[in-house]
């Protein structure tokens, strides 16, 4: 008769807390770099902005700050914001989402896919200044493509109105970023469309214009919804390339931030802080309806 032995695995050893019987997993090291980076230059400065927009020159408790934020200048700075912050999300969402359906429902060859997603992953970090030199090399008043269409084919763009200085310029070089950002976002969503979905509404009868108003937009609405959401805040947040392409010449908020960081304009420091916080609400309201909408969303991709 053969005796068999069982083996028992051992488990991994576990650091127990000192008078308690509680576990301490030494895997949280493996986040302490990550959680100091976000206490140090994210909640701690985002503490001191909500702080220091309530407070006086003296440290005493005021809401002169916030009542000062509804000064016509800086109510004119937050609309002109909101209105390039809506005009490049609506834009990038509406190109993003016609891209992505291409190469993901639209049949285009599938090596397409992975140098274009890369190309997104790259694009929608380039900001700054080089977003705004390449722009200024390509749509300024010596550009590239600016004196190709006046010495090739007649057409002055800035004879017709165009300024790449002004609300409809920054607008567009935006959308270099926004758009890659609505590609990655939104490729996932429709990732999770399956066919069934398509082939249960063919054998019932439905076009495809009727698939797509009464399936596939219900179900994309969350994610179409939450990718506007976020490029939104993307948009409303950024300030280097602004600041870059457009100096003072454009008022919007960031740039009117800086402007009083530097303290060459406003010399009123809560003002500032003031400012920043009225960003943070602005980004945050939209950063909330994206997550509410992102949640939504999975369970149809799931």
């Amino acid at each position: 008769m053969t005796s068999s032995t069982s083996e028992t695995t051992s488990p991994a050893p576990v650091a127990y807390a000192s008078g308690s019987g509680r576990r301490m997993s030494f895997a949280w090291l493996g986040v302490m770099p990550f959680l100091l980076f976000a206490l140090l230059f994210l909640i701690l400065p985002t503490m001191k902005i909500v702080v220091g927009s309530f407070q006086t020159n003296d440290g005493g408790f005021t809401l002169a700050n916030i009542a000062n934020l509804f000064q016509p200048s800086i109510l004119s700075a937050y609309w002109i914001s909101i209105r390039i912050s809506l005009a490049s999300a609506l834009l990038g969402c509406g190109f993003g989402f016609l891209v992505a359906w291409a190469f993901v429902l639209g049949g285009l060859p599938g090596w397409i896919r992975s140098p274009l997603l890369t190309f997104s992953g790259v694009a929608s970090n380039f900001a700054g200044v080089p977003l705004a030199f390449a722009f200024l090399a390509t749509f300024g008043r010596l550009g590239l493509v600016t004196l190709i269409l006046r010495d090739w084919f007649g057409i002055n763009i800035y004879g017709l109105g165009f300024n790449l200085l002004s609300f409809g310029g920054l607008t567009l070089t935006y959308l270099f970023f926004q758009i890659p950002l609505a590609i990655l976002i939104i490729t996932p969503a429709l990732d999770g469309m399956r066919r069934e979905w398509r082939e249960a509404a063919a054998i019932l009868g439905a076009s495809g214009f009727q698939y797509w108003r009464i399936v596939a937009f219900p179900i994309l609405w969350p994610s179409l919804l939450g990718t506007f959401a976020l490029l939104f805040a993307n948009s409303f947040g950024a300030v280097a390339t602004a600041y870059a392409l457009t100096g003072s010449s454009l008022s919007i908020v960031p740039i009117l931030l800086f402007a009083q960081i530097r303290g060459d304009v406003l010399q009123d420091p809560h003002l500032g802080y003031a400012l920043a916080f009225g960003m943070i609400v602005v980004t945050g309201i939209a950063n909330g309806i994206y997550i509410w909408l992102r949640a939504r969303s999975e369970r149809w991709i799931k």
